[in-house]
């Protein structure tokens, strides 16, 4: 047996391709970094001076647009798996399209703090709204990678690389993308719930 017959059986064992698995691993150290900041932040609140704000009304709209734009990359993907590469580019480009709604709208959310005096440093900031924007923004971070991610697969589909026979790319961007979704559910909730 050689050494691509030896790696070949290794990666049927696992069940899953290499790339799926290290998207996988991603995921779980996001949720355990996202995990700490929520901890940080309800031992932080207990501590004391903490100062109460309402959260900006463009949250529920950023959430609105996120959600929405997991549907479009269900759609996308949901296309592809049916050989509709079409309407799996236009899902592509209705993800990409809100997904950058969603950034600019956590900017103007940002924006909305600030007008409302929360702030993240200074002279004038507490630490409830400095874990607002690391929140906020440590996801945002996260959004763009998924946003580059997902323009890699639009391209490789208008190469017309993503089709029923050529999954992996598009499964991986999909996956990536709902947890992308499901986090700011998560963040958005966990806010409303603990501000």
């Amino acid at each position: 047996m050689n050494t691509s017959e030896l790696l070949l059986e290794k990666e049927e064992g696992l069940g899953l391709h290499p790339k799926r698995v290290v998207l996988i691993l991603l995921i779980f150290s996001i949720i355990m970094m996202f995990a700490a900041f929520t901890s940080g932040y309800i031992v932080r609140r207990d501590e004391g001076n903490w100062r109460e704000f309402d959260l900006p009304l463009s949250l529920l709209f950023n959430t609105i647009a996120i959600v929405l734009s997991s549907a479009a990359m269900q759609w996308a993907y949901y296309s592809a798996k049916h050989n509709e590469v079409k309407r799996a580019q236009l899902g592509l480009l209705v993800t990409l399209g809100l997904g950058i709604v969603f950034l600019f709208g956590q900017v103007h959310s940002w924006g909305d703090l600030v007008d409302g005096r929360t702030f993240f440093g200074g002279a004038d900031a507490n630490p409830s709204g400095s874990f607002v924007y690391v929140l906020m923004g440590v996801h945002a971070f996260h959004l763009i990678t998924g946003l580059i991610f997902v323009a890699v697969v639009l391209k490789r589909s208008l190469n017309y690389q993503v089709h029923s026979r050529a999954m992996l790319s598009i499964g991986n961007a999909t996956i990536y993308w709902h947890f992308l979704g499901g986090l700011w559910l998560y963040l958005y909730l966990f806010l409303l719930l603990n501000h």
